[in-house]
């Protein structure tokens, strides 16, 4: 298989896929403009009369039915619901950091037109409070939940969670915790480590938190700055410890996408980090609008199944814990080494 990142016409490659998606997302376009008006009325009046029934579902870790609960064809019993499935190739879990405000504005409705799942991790860090220009409103919050995304945790003040701050973690959990049950938003179940700064004395009050996904960064295989990783082994990666295949930059091509998603085979998740798209506070993290909704073309015209961080627990072994969480990080670093 052709390896993009060493290919020597990797800009050629780029242009010519940019050229595919963009006449793909503008024929896209064309064909939503041609809808008769009545026929997109009738369509937002369902979408909200089925949204909080889907948001309840999906944060109890049935988006899948949800998103499909208008045929009742579509709906298991609840034996089958129970019972964990087999991972299948081309799954991947879509999270978005940072309560950015383009996660409502931008990121929000081109999910809801390609079906995906997603979750996202909230915080009421920087300035949050004040700034409404950057960042999201707790309204614009809840309204995500009953579109059916799944809520994350990552901390009320961003805090990195170092073995040093551990003992404030607690705190800072409980604090996005209220606020949610404030706006009727279920209590978090999954968490994103803040900085991408992990402690293994922290999986105990995650868990006492009820928290049952933890998502880190690529770092410490990959260096930060590169926005490189690792797809998720179920058995051998700590479900608080899950690592990032891919963290999206400004940089990022749709190269850079491929190389991470390709990871999702053989019983491997995918698991993608972005923050805004765009982050129009944090420029070092952002993804222009334009790479962003191609991203998502891509993903779904290749048949990708975009599901949440919390629908991971429909999958089997996808909790199992491995007897030592740092031995698999060992061994990638060992092989990216090796000459």
């Amino acid at each position: 298989m052709l390896n993009l990142h060493d290919c020597p016409t990797r800009s050629r490659i780029n242009m010519l896929w940019t050229r595919v998606l963009w006449t793909h997302v503008l024929w896209s376009s064309l064909a939503l403009s041609l809808v008769p008006a009545s026929a997109m009325a009738q369509s937002d009046a369902k979408n909200n009369g089925d949204a909080k029934s889907k948001g309840d579902a999906k944060n109890s870790g049935d988006a899948n039915a949800a998103r499909s609960s208008s045929s009742p064809t579509a709906q298991a019993s609840v034996s089958e619901e129970l019972t964990p499935k087999p991972i299948p190739d081309k799954l991947v879990v879509l999270t978005f950091d940072d309560s950015a405000k383009s996660h409502y504005t931008i990121v929000r409705p081109l999910l809801i037109k390609h079906g995906f799942g997603a979750t996202f991790f909230i915080t009421e860090g920087f300035d949050f409070p004040d700034n409404k220009r950057d960042y999201m409103t707790w309204e614009e919050i809840a309204q995500l939940h009953r579109d059916g995304f799944e809520i994350g945790n990552h901390t009320r003040d961003h805090l990195g969670i170092t073995d040093a701050a551990v003992e404030q973690l607690s705190e800072q959990l409980r604090g996005i915790e209220q606020r949610c049950a404030e706006h009727a938003i279920p209590k978090p179940t999954t968490f994103a480590w803040p900085g991408n700064a992990t402690s293994l004395a922290a999986f105990a009050i995650l868990k006492e938190h009820g928290i049952r996904f933890a998502r880190r960064g690529g770092a410490p295989e990959y260096p930060y700055e590169q926005g490189r990783g690792f797809a998720f082994e179920p058995g051998r990666d700590h479900p608080l410890l899950l690592p990032t295949a891919g963290d999206a930059r400004p940089t990022w091509e749709l190269s850079d996408l491929i190389a991470a998603v390709e990871q999702a085979r053989d019983g491997k998740i995918a698991i993608l980090q972005f923050h805004g798209a765009p982050d129009t506070a944090h420029a070092w993290v952002s993804t222009a609008e334009q790479k962003f909704e191609a991203y998502l073309h891509y993903l779904a015209i290749n048949q990708y199944q975009v599901i949440s961080l919390g629908e991971l627990q429909a999958y089997l072994g996808t909790e199992k814990e491995p007897a030592d969480p740092l031995a698999i990080i060992r061994e990638r670093k060992s092989r990216l080494e090796a000459p």
